[in-house]
């Protein structure tokens, strides 16, 4: 029994680690450590410095809609004037958790790539098409240039060797038709879908819209147009069953308005012309005519209630978004974090030294390498 306790106390004096002898070892190969520390520093300095400028512009919404309240105070003027609103505050919602998806909507995205905005560098406003995919208006920086012909390259090789010539890309929108990009389009929509970003908070109830751009005045730019979008797209969503009703019975209203001026003409011409007589043939007749026309007239007047009711609804549910952050236009840039990244890399050369130390002494130890036996 003493003796198994004995060899389990050695296997466990084995596996345990000895600080001291770790913190003397690296001491030991202190000089490696520090070069290939100094290597990453070095590497980590080369990306700070030549990595492209990038400035964030963002702004906060809370998106609002006009039911509730104002429906009932609406409800009131509405029967002082002889109709009832009905259940007209009760439009279904489009949640917030959605605006991602509707921001994606390729007519959206397509309407997006085609806004000018002002470029500080070339003085005049471009489409972000043009700033994205026209070969004139890139910028590329010393770390753009080495990633484009090295990991790149092969992309290079393909397209010169496809030629010039631009491909369609199909793309099926939210409405279920298939739209047709042409592949700088489809370029451009997948770059700034990587440069703008809305995240919502479900818990305050505001929505978070921030846009990436090489220039300040640019990225302000694309955050507001963002916005805007999103608000129009969100609006036309919302209210497009609305909008329908409203058209439905605008169509339904016209025409019996047209019929109920052919009746009250109608019923006109003939009181003038059986003014003096009286007998029942001419009453009779008079009062189809009437009937006739009473009718056209209760259609029409209901219609025409209708389509207050209508209209008030589309602009009643319209969502207007309230601005609790506006854009402004960013004084510091977001990228690059060159001091994070010299930390970052430094760390990181650290790290990866010490374990290489550990690595090839277990391999030396435990293997019989040949190009480790200069390893002390």
């Amino acid at each position: 029994m003493e003796e198994n306790n004995k060899e389990r106390q050695i296997i466990e004096n084995e596996n345990e680690i000895d600080l001291i002898e770790l913190v003397k070892r690296f001491w030991t190969k202190r000089m490696f450590i520090v070069k290939v520390t100094a290597a990453f520093l070095c590497l980590g300095l080369f990306i700070a410095i030549f990595s492209s400028e990038e400035y964030t512009a963002q702004c906060v919404v809370v998106p609002q809609t006009g039911e509730g309240g104002v429906s009932s105070s609406l409800s009131g003027l509405a029967s002082l004037a002889g109709f009832s609103l009905g259940s007209m505050g009760s439009a279904e919602e489009l949640s917030p958790t959605v605006y991602s998806n509707v921001m994606n909507n390729i007519n959206l995205q397509k309407e997006l790539i085609n806004t000018k905005i002002y470029f500080d560098r070339w003085g005049k406003e471009l489409t972000l098409l043009d700033y994205f995919t026209n070969e004139e208006y890139q910028r590329t920086s010393v770390l753009g240039a080495v990633k484009k012909y090295t990991i790149g390259l092969p992309l290079l090789i393909l397209k010169a060797i496809r030629g010039s010539e631009e491909e369609e890309v199909a793309v099926t929108g939210a409405d279920g038709k298939i739209a047709v990009l042409t592949q700088n389009e489809d370029d451009c929509i997948k770059i700034l879908k990587d440069r703008a970003t809305l995240a919502v908070n479900d818990k305050d109830g505001y929505v978070s819209i921030s846009a990436t751009m090489p220039e300040p005045l640019a990225a302000a730019a694309l955050a507001e147009t963002y916005m805007n979008l999103l608000q129009k797209y969100v609006s036309e969503f919302k209210i497009e069953k609305a909008k329908a009703d409203y058209n439905f019975i605008n169509q339904r209203y016209l025409e019996a308005k047209e019929e109920y001026s052919k009746k009250q003409e109608e019923y006109a011409r003939f009181r003038d012309a059986n003014r003096m007589f009286t007998t029942a043939m001419a009453a009779t007749k008079e009062e189809q005519i009437k009937n006739d026309y009473d009718l056209a007239y209760s259609l029409y007047s209901e219609l025409s209630r209708q389509l207050v009711q209508a209209e008030i609804k589309v602009k009643e549910n319209t969502p207007i978004f309230t601005v609790v952050e506006p854009v402004i236009v960013p004084r510091e840039r977001s990228k690059p974090k060159r001091l994070m990244t010299l930390v970052a890399f430094g760390f990181l050369g650290g790290v990866l030294s010490c374990g290489t130390v550990l690595g090839l002494d277990f391999l030396k130890k435990r293997a019989d390498i040949k190009c480790l036996k200069n390893w002390e």
